[in-house]
Formats: structure tokens, sequence, C-alpha cells
């Protein structure tokens, strides 16, 4: 583990203070968002982790000329610690300990805290605008981003290629879901629509891209006025020809350059503008706002569109499943029979050697394209950093005597997968099967709960929370997120955990449901499917599993479990095995046997 700050770290530090000091700035708010406010971003865009060294996917730094005060949730605090270690960094917990909260406590009156109006969204600049107006700081907006100004060897901003998603994948043309774009418009009495994330630009437009690491997406924004005339803001190198002839004639493009230009020069005062505040540069709305628009914020339509899949979207996520349960069934079979063995010839398995065999399993299918995350492969206490990612440094051996979690997921041409299993090869640690038990009791839960219409992530987290909670257990993430077609792994606005969420569930929506313990310093659990939300016939609404790959049972308590809990594994590691079995090799047919069998 790191004790101190890298060279290369505390060098880039220096730079950024010294363009700040230039600029007569007395701090800078770095977020990790790009222009987009996604998840994943362009190394051209990883400034965050350009000068602390965190390359976590969520998460702030606010560099002063005395401290670097980095904020992440809980799944990064104990990498934070190893990332960003020494004096020169404090940590901070994004939701418990707000940036904006210990901004205001230190900054002076009169202080000057510069920021990019790209890469923060509404929600936050209002935050700190007003953390810093009652302290007598204020806001500047920087002209060029001054990590630019000092990143000397920054990657190039990407150049993708873009391909059509065809309308037998995407199951609704361009046409129709503008035209239900434009009546919600019509409904909000608006004159235009901003769209500035590229997975709802993506499914409206029925393209996929290669901008960003993991999601299919060309980086773009999107300008929409109420007659269906849409300015694409694109790079014209990436789109090919059958790309453009694919677009509807009520498609325009032009460069990226010109998003706010056009803005300025396309609104005029008075008229009503859509954005999105959580995901959209706030940049966007001081644009609108120069010009006297009015300015209607509330999720983006686009978002609530897709997150309902259609039946070909639904169709295609099915079959997608199956490819990655034989995949995902080979490579379990392989590691438990494979670390044993190899441990005890001297040559144990590595962390980073499970994470590359577990790809090949998935490229062994004409129809995988990629990965839709990062893979966290993590033996032992490794597994208690949620988000935890092998590096040349840092790829430990997996052994028999401790467990190993593998989260991981693929992105096909019909979908997009996501699943966690946990494994272990004999010996545990103390306390390791009661959690992995409760963990399981907690998925169990969720999976089988009938709700109705009108419930929200939150009414029903607790419930998956609970057999953790009875043995004074809990996990520091949340509980469920939403799930893209051939698009983000994690998808807005659905989603189930702690914190208060202002959607509905609904039919047509796909989510994981995904519990865990994690203890640190010696293992992390997590169980994780992803289910499609369906309506039963009396109104009440259901999860129906997607994924199909057997859940180890050596590791759970029989008797801690009720009956029902008992049989639906049973059943459902049978129901694996039947779907699996056609494609399976003889020894993957064995470990999925074995587990069909539940536990003892």
């Amino acid at each position: 583990m790191l004790e101190t700050v890298t060279p290369q770290t505390s060098r880039n530090i220096a730079a950024l203070r010294a363009e700040l000091r230039q600029r007569g700035l007395d701090a800078f708010i770095l977020p990790r968002f790009d222009a987009h406010q996604g998840e994943y971003i362009a190394p051209h865009d990883e400034r965050l982790a350009w000068v602390t060294g965190f390359t976590g996917s969520a998460g702030m730094a606010i560099v002063t000329h005395d401290e670097v005060a980095v904020f992440v949730d809980g799944r990064y605090s104990v990498q934070v610690r190893e990332e960003c270690p020494g004096a020169l960094f404090s940590h901070h917990h994004l939701f418990n300990a707000p940036p904006e909260t210990w901004l205001a406590r230190i900054a002076g009156n009169h202080w000057h805290v510069g920021f990019d109006a790209m890469h923060l969204p509404p929600d936050w600049y209002d935050r700190f605008a007003s953390a810093l107006a009652a302290c007598g700081a204020t806001l500047d907006v920087v002209a060029d981003n001054p990590v630019d100004m000092v990143w000397k060897d920054q990657p190039a901003p990407p150049k993708g290629r873009i391909d059509t998603m065809p309308l037998q994948l995407a199951g609704q043309s361009t046409p129709d879901k503008i035209a239900d774009l434009l009546a919600f418009m019509a409904r909000q009495d608006a004159q235009y629509y901003v769209e500035t994330q590229p997975d709802n630009i993506a499914w409206l437009l029925n393209v996929r891209g290669d901008d960003i690491a993991f999601v299919p997406v060309p980086l773009s924004f999107l300008l929409v006025d109420r007659t269906g005339q849409a300015t694409w803001f694109v790079d014209p190198e990436k789109l090919t020809p059958d790309t453009r002839d694919a677009l509807p004639e009520t498609v325009r493009e032009m460069s990226p350059d010109a998003f706010l230009p056009t803005i300025r020069t396309s609104v005029s005062q008075g008229q009503s503008v859509l954005i999105d505040p959580g995901f959209s540069p706030v940049a966007v709305r001081l644009a609108l706002e120069e010009i006297g628009a009015k300015v209607i914020a509330g999720t983006s339509h686009v978002t609530d569109q897709k997150a309902q899949k259609n039946r070909t979207e639904l169709e295609g996520l099915r079959a997608c499943h199956i490819q990655d349960g034989v995949a995902m069934t080979e490579f379990s079979a392989w590691l438990m029979e494979t670390v044993p063995s190899r441990a005890a010839a001297g040559d144990p398995v590595t962390e980073k050697e499970a994470e590359d065999k577990v790809l090949a399993f998935r490229q062994a299918s004409a129809t995988f394209l990629g990965e839709s995350f990062n893979t966290i492969s993590a033996a032992a206490s490794n597994g208690a950093m949620c988000h935890y990612a092998t590096t040349a440094d840092r790829n430990a051996v997996i052994l028999p005597d401790a467990p190993y979690l593998l989260d991981s997921g693929g992105q096909y041409e019909t979908g997009t997968t996501d699943i966690t299993r946990s494994f272990a090869f004999g010996q545990r640690p103390e306390g390791y099967d009661q959690a992995y038990t409760a963990v399981f009791k907690a998925f169990h839960a969720l999976l089988t709960l009938r709700f109705p219409k009108g419930t929200r992530g939150h009414h029903i987290d607790a419930i998956c929370r609970r057999p953790l909670w009875d043995l004074g257990l809990d996990y520091d993430h949340g509980t469920g997120h939403g799930i893209g077609h051939r698009l983000s792994v994690h998808e807005h606005p659905q989603r189930i955990g702690k914190p208060v969420s202002p959607v509905d569930l609904a039919p047509g929506m796909v989510m994981s449901i995904e519990p865990g313990h994690y203890v640190a310093g010696a293992y992390g659990i997590r169980i994780e499917n992803l289910f499609e939300i369906v309506a039963a016939d009396d109104g009440f609404l259901a999860f129906r599993n997607l994924t199909w790959v057997p859940i180890q049972t050596d590791m759970l308590i029989r008797d801690a479990l009720s009956n029902a809990e008992y049989d639906w594994l049973v059943d459902y590691n049978k129901e694996t095995y039947e779907k699996l079995n056609p494609f399976l090799s003889d020894r993957a047919k064995q470990w999925c046997q074995s587990n069909s069998r539940g536990s003892q």
C-alpha cells in the first residue's frame, strides 16, 4: 500500500496551484465530470485522476493553496486512502460531509473559487453558490480549464466511429422517438429541448459509438426545437456514410464547439427550454439565463423514455444473458478447479489472470462487443473495496483459504449485462458463512417482492437490507441500479437505495439487485443478478430474473435459511443448468450440477 504521494502527483498539484495563483483563484472545484456529467469518461477528461491519483468512477476534489480535499462515496472509502495518501490530502464522504459545506467552512471573505461551467451540473452549482454566498466568497467561471493548461501530455479528445443501431435491435425508429419527445415538449409548452447525455442521444438517434470505454456511445450534444428540427453537435469525422444516410432529414450536424453559441443565437428571450439539472453542464443554464430564456428544469424525457424497454429491447437482453451466463459459468468452473490445483503447485492464479480469463470466455461469443465496466477481480481483503481494480502494482494471488469476488459484465449486440458472484474454495474466515448467508437472504427478500404501482426504490431498500440489519451489518452502496440496452451499465433514473428516489418503478425497467457485506482487511461479499420489472394480472409489480449463473451454495448455513429461500435457490440453480446445459463444456456442466443440489 502507498504511504506517500507519488512525485508525479506532487508535481501535478504544484503546477495546478501555480496556475490558480496566476489567475487570482483561492480554490478550484475539480469534479470527475466531463461535459456530459457521466460516470465513464475519456482519458482526455480524467482531470481528477491526473491531479490527485484517485481513479474511482465518482468523486470530487477541492484544491486550495494549502490542501487537497477529496470527496468520495462509501464505495471508495478504502481506495481513496490508498491512492491519495499522506498529509497532502484530506478525505471526506461525498454525502455525509458535502464538499460545499467543507469549502464554506474554510473559505475566507472575498475568496474567489474557480470552476469549469461545462463540468458542473446546475444542481451542484446551486449548492456551491448558496454555501459560498453565505460566507462572502464568490464562484468564478474559468475561461479555460486550468488543469488543461498545465496537463502537458493530456490525451486528445476521442474520435470513435459512430454506427447505426438497426431497427431490428432498437425496436423503435428515431422519428417515432422524436415524435414522442415533441409531444412531451408540447405538454410542457417548451420551444426547445437540450440533451447532453451521450447515452440518451445514442438511444434517440439509434446510433452507437466508441468514444469512451465500456459505454458504446459517441460524445455529443443535441438541441431539438418544437418543430422536430434536431441539431446534433458531433465531430463529423466520427460519422460513417451509412450512419449519416440513416439519420432522418430533420437531423442536421454541427461541430460540438458550436453548441453553446447556437443556443445563444437560436433561443429567443422568453422562450422555454427543457434541461436536466442533474445531467447537463450549468454552462447551458447560464447561457439561457443570459438571453432571458425560461428554463424548465427536470429529468430528461429521453431518460424516462429509454428506461422502460420496449419488447425488442427486452428480448435482446434476455438473449444476451444466456450468452453471458455460459461465459460466467465456464469461468466459475475453471476458477473452482484451477485455484486449488495451481496453489498446490506453487503457481497461484492472480486476480488479473482471472480477469483476463472471464473476458476470454465472453469473447467466445460472436455477439460480444466488449466489457460493460472495469472488471472487479478481488481476492481476500481486496474484496472489501467495492470498486477495486487490478493494476500493474496491485495484482494479488487467489488462494484456496481466502474468498474471492468477481463483479463483471459485457456489452453484446443485443444488450448489456452485469453480474457479481462471491466464491470460496474451502476454509473461510470466521464470520464469512454467516455474512454470506445474510447477503443471500437479503438478495432473496427483494427479488421475490411484489409491490404496488407508485413504489419507488427507497420504499423497498430496507426490505433487502433487513437480513443484514438483523445481524448488525450493512453496506454503504446502493441496492440496485438501472441497466441500459447496449448502453450504460448504470442507467438512470431508476434506482434502489437509501436516498430518496423521485422515480416510480415501472414495467419494462431493468435493474440490478446486489446486496453485500464488506470487512476491511478481510473480504467482501456481494451477490448480483439483473431483473426486468413486470406487471402481474392484479396490477402489482414484480422482478423477473434475467441472469443465469449458479450461486455457490457451500458457504450457506442451511439452518439459517427458510424453506422458501432454500427452495428458490435450488430451483434457480436447476433452471440455470437447464437453460445453459446445451452450450456448456463437461467441466462447466459438472460444476453447474453440483450447485443444483443446494446447500448442506
